[in-house]
């Protein structure tokens, strides 16, 4: 691909979040298969984090990772942005072309985006770790699937506000840098700090709305992961296309 050129950021309205989650379902009812195919790795992952933590017996873990585990949604927005992208032009997405397109980003700054995030993710797994330590360290703790009496406490309360509030700012800063990031590596050819600017700009921007779309996210998101994770099979997949449709609003058109 040839370089290309910085795009314009538009304004973006809150119709745009409208048509985009429309657009997003539209994309899912067309090709289902795909998309509960990418939903349920999320869902296996959720179920692994579950299992792995209640067997070992470490179950403060489940916390931490599942506060963080949103985090790495993005690995498998690009397949569905490659999805919707196929079907804006026209073309009848393939597993061959999915699978293709996935080994083509090696050679790109996909590898460079993707560090950036996963070391977000060790961040904030360290954090999280430390501030469990910090203030229930000392504590008898109990297992949290069958009882939360040991969160009701003064440090439990202090270190679910604290977690929840490390944890927001780096969530943030992910969804900054990557909700016009990564389509925007898929669709041109730019150096990854450039889209990461870009992503950030169109944030900063628009911030009410691009707030709202935030939290969309995720509250739909965790709404999705009550039901032992099985509303991510379809929750997933719709926010997935739904972000691509939002790019293309959010961001002028290439120039040919």
């Amino acid at each position: 691909m040839a370089p290309s050129s910085v795009p314009d950021i538009n304004t973006v309205t809150i119709s745009m979040l409208k048509s985009a989650l429309k657009a997003g379902w539209s994309d899912f009812r067309a090709y289902p298969l795909f998309g509960l195919f990418f939903g349920g790795v999320y869902f296996l992952g959720g179920v692994l984090i579950w299992y792995v933590t209640s067997k070992t017996g470490d179950t403060y873990w489940i916390m931490i990772l599942g506060f963080g585990f949103p985090l790495i949604g993005p690995f498998l927005a690009v397949g569905l942005y490659e999805i919707s992208r196929c079907r804006e032009r026209g073309e009848k997405p393939t597993w061959a072309c999915l699978l293709g397109m996935a080994y083509r980003q090696k050679n790109r700054q996909f590898p460079s985006i993707i560090v950036v995030i996963l070391f977000i993710f060790m961040v904030w797994t360290f954090v999280g770790h430390m501030i469990f330590a910090v203030f229930m360290g000392l504590s008898t703790m109990t297992n949290i699937s069958s009882s939360y009496d040991v969160f009701l406490t003064a440090n439990g309360l202090t270190m679910l506000g604290v977690g929840s509030f490390i944890g927001a700012i780096l969530a943030s800063l992910i969804y900054a840098i990557t909700v016009m990031g990564l389509p925007l590596l898929l669709d041109r050819e730019l150096d990854f700090v450039t889209a990461m600017i870009v992503s950030f700009q169109t944030v900063f921007q628009n911030l009410p709305v691009m707030i709202l779309w935030g939290v969309i996210i995720t509250v739909t998101l965790t709404i999705a992961m009550l039901p032992f994770f099985l509303g991510l099979l379809v929750a997933l997949p719709i926010l997935g296309h739904a972000s691509w449709h939002l790019y293309r609003a959010a961001l002028s058109a290439e120039e040919q």
